[in-house]
């Protein structure tokens, strides 16, 4: 059994009173982007080369590269499938398909070679949501139902008075109107913990975890760039990003004893979550050509500063035998309890971003026939400096913050700054280019007991003839993570590691002027 001890134990009451986790703002920053078809076929790496639309999210420089105008779309189609393990328990998860949209836009430039101009207007998936993970194993350490106990217990509330409390979360809500968790009187805590009641007897709790996600980030740039005597390339972009998640999550928990007469059948926590918002970022960078064979290229992009409202749903389903039967709410239940609404209004400042790169061209200049280069990126993410804060009140002054210090303290001590690294590159013959790349992403978690990274590989093909771009590419991705069914502050923590494969299909399609 994978078990865990969470760093930071005082944030389990205050996460489930805002709702927010440590993994959102990780979904926010552990990112791949699409791109053209080109880009992605040398691995994502666009910091020096330039020449491409896609540079308006890694380097804007790169566009200064322009001295022609291009129109481009960049459709794609992606296959995600995933493997969960769990408990000694290894489940294949349903794959999904769906369309998303690489780098598209205008790039309009002019200039010779004492100097270049160059503006741009883009659309890109900075982030693509959709995926399904499911996982299932036999428990007999834990149960999600402690968590709900520490929140009440936490709380220091009556079991009336929580019931009418907005600043408990649904889950503990609901595990007290079905009676999943109580108190001998019907008072103050300590809670029982009917599944408590299998785990000291020796028995095995069946636990079963559903997550379907989808939406993404689309983000629309504004760039400009210009150059020097074609040493010296300097570019700036503002983004737009607008977020769309949604999370269908289904938990069950199922008494595997065969006992029943000890107050626990089963229990089903479904849960619908939304995130909308929309965001603004800079991205500033710069390119050094000191010959026709070297480019080295700095790019700084700065975090992006969301303001975002998520929204929650839920029902619960429990089976206490005898001890309550079969007891059933939803959260628009406890809404009208609690005389509340069901979103909640937050800002969240996403990394800074360091992007250091170099690309190799041969011959170096450009000529009819063989030539190509090599070309490669180092990310720096400083994933630690993601911070949620209130938004500004009506009169424009920020509220107090400190409801959220637990979540950026777990945030600061969860994850460590981390880098990606990416590598391609292209040869390409008369009208014909053939490209090969990939890229890899560290681990964000500064427990070494947990581990995350992506791998991606892949190539493509390019056409080039009279203003006609035509390039079609494939790449396939790996992404490593864990899953986290629920948190205890007083045990270990059991999860499940995922392993995602996510292959993409690119066909970029663009006429020169």
């Amino acid at each position: 059994m994978k078990r865990f001890l969470v760093l930071c134990p005082g944030i389990f009451f205050s996460l489930f009173i805002q709702a927010q986790l440590p993994e959102d703002a990780l979904r926010m920053s552990f990112l791949r982007p699409y791109g053209t078809a080109r880009q992605q076929a040398i691995g994502g790496a666009m910091g020096s080369l330039g020449g491409d639309i896609s540079a308006n999210y890694v380097n804007p420089a790169g566009l200064a590269f322009y001295k022609t105008g291009e129109v481009i779309i960049s459709p794609g189609w992606a296959f995600n499938s995933s493997n969960a393990g769990y408990l000694n328990n290894n489940t294949k998860s349903p794959s999904s398909n769906n369309f998303l949209i690489g780098t598209s836009g205008l790039v309009y430039g002019w200039g010779d070679q004492n100097g270049t101009t160059a503006i741009s207007l883009a659309v890109n998936r900075s982030a693509d949501f959709n995926g399904h993970i499911s996982y299932q194993g036999k428990n007999s350490y834990s149960s999600g139902a402690e968590a709900y106990a520490e929140e009440f217990n936490n709380s220091g509330l009556t079991i009336d008075q929580a019931l009418a409390e907005p600043g408990l979360s649904y889950g503990t809500r609901m595990a007290l109107y079905t009676y999943l968790i109580d108190t001998p009187s019907g008072g103050v805590g300590p809670a029982v913990v009917q599944p408590d009641n299998v785990l000291k007897a020796g028995g095995q709790i069946g636990q079963s975890t559903n997550i379907q996600s989808s939406g993404g980030i689309t983000e629309i740039v504004l760039g400009v760039a210009g150059s020097t005597h074609e040493k010296w390339y300097l570019g700036l972009s503002l983004g737009f990003p607008i977020v769309n998640y949604e999370q269908n999550t289904q938990y069950t928990e199922t008494d595997l004893s065969g006992d029943a007469n000890n107050n626990f059948g089963s229990y089903t926590y479904s849960e619908y979550y939304s995130s909308k918002g929309a965001g603004v970022n800079g991205r500033l960078g710069a390119i050094f050509r000191p010959n026709l064979n070297w480019r080295i290229g700095l790019a700084v992009h700065t975090p992006t500063f969301y303001s975002l409202t998520d929204k929650v749903t839920a029902t619960m389903v429990s089976n206490t035998e005898g001890y309550a039967g079969v007891k059933s709410v939803e959260s628009g239940t406890l809404d009208l309890a609690a005389n509340s609404g069901n979103s909640f209004d937050y800002d969240l400042q996403t990394p800074w971003h360091i992007v250091l790169s170099g690309s190799y061209i041969f011959p170096g200049q450009v000529t009819k026939g063989k030539m190509g280069f090599i070309t490669a990126d180092a990310e720096y993410v400083s994933i630690r400096s993601s911070r949620f804060t209130f938004p500004l009140d009506e009169n424009g002054n920020q509220p107090d913050n400190s409801y959220f210090d637990p979540l950026n303290n777990t945030i600061k001590s969860y994850y460590k700054n981390t880098f990606n690294f990416r590598l391609g590159g292209e040869y390409k013959m008369d009208e014909l280019a053939f490209r090969i790349g990939g890229s890899y992403t560290l681990d964000p978690y500064s427990s070494s007991q947990l581990e995350a990274n992506r791998t991606t590989i892949g190539g493509g093909i390019g056409y080039r003839k009279k203003g006609i771009i035509i390039d079609l590419t494939y790449v396939e991705a790996i992404t490593n993570d864990v899953n986290i069914p629920y948190r205890l502050s007083e045990k270990d923590n059991v999860y499940s590691t995922v392993k995602q494969y996510t292959g993409s299909i690119i066909l970029s399609c663009g006429i020169k002027f």
